[in-house]
């Protein structure tokens, strides 16, 4: 009777045992995913306080957690590049493009590219970005930095363009009035400047600046 007796607790533990077990695997993806959110949390509050070194923790802890967060190696390479530490940004955004293609990750390539004045890889990153998210007037406005420095006037003059094309505002106008100036081409600067002036300054109106889409 009493092996019996413990026979029955035995097998009553054992059950209670796997019930147990599984609920904790149950809830596992669920205290991952908190995990998860309060490390983005800390790696955003962090880049945006510049603590740079606490950024960088949490991101990393991200990805080995989570190795193919492709949004992770973006934050990542631009935390890097923050600091100047080009290379690993370039790293960090090529992996990020390879888990997941993106117009940001090419872009963010380009821009490295740029500051490290390595101008023909810059203007692959920026026409590859292009061809995948043609309507936004700051990724023309880049490649057409770039092909400033590579001396491809009519390059850079046809993006200009492009870029007021889809955002005539004052700074967009004013940025290919300049390029028009350096080209000697004062009429059309002057127009250009004058039609941002008045986006500016409505005529008989009081002053007023119109807001300018932020683009990320």
């Amino acid at each position: 009777m009493l092996g019996l007796f413990i026979v029955v607790i035995f097998a009553g533990w054992i059950l209670f045992y796997h019930q147990s077990i599984n609920e904790v695997v149950a809830d596992l993806p669920q205290r991952l995913s908190d995990k998860l959110d309060k490390l983005w949390v800390v790696a955003q509050e962090s880049l945006r306080d510049r603590k740079y070194l606490r950024a960088e923790k949490a991101l990393l802890t991200i990805l080995r957690v989570d190795e193919r967060n492709a949004t992770a190696y973006n934050r990542l390479g631009i935390l890097y590049a923050k600091q100047q530490a080009f290379k690993d940004a370039i790293e960090c955004f090529e992996i990020a493009q390879s888990l997941e293609p993106s117009s940001s990750s090419l872009h963010n390539v380009g821009l490295i590219y740029y500051e490290t004045k390595n101008y023909d890889k810059a203007a692959l990153a920026f026409e590859q970005a292009l061809e995948m998210e043609e309507d936004l007037a700051s990724r023309h406005i880049a490649y057409a930095k770039v092909q400033e420095k590579l001396g491809r006037s009519k390059k850079m003059f046809a993006s200009l363009e492009r870029a007021v094309e889809l955002e005539p505002l004052p700074q967009t106008l004013n940025i290919l009035a300049d390029a028009y100036d350096k080209n000697g081409q004062d009429e059309q600067a002057l127009a250009l400047r004058e039609q941002a002036a008045k986006m500016i300054i409505p005529q008989g109106g009081r002053k007023r600046v119109r807001q300018v889409r932020k683009v990320m």
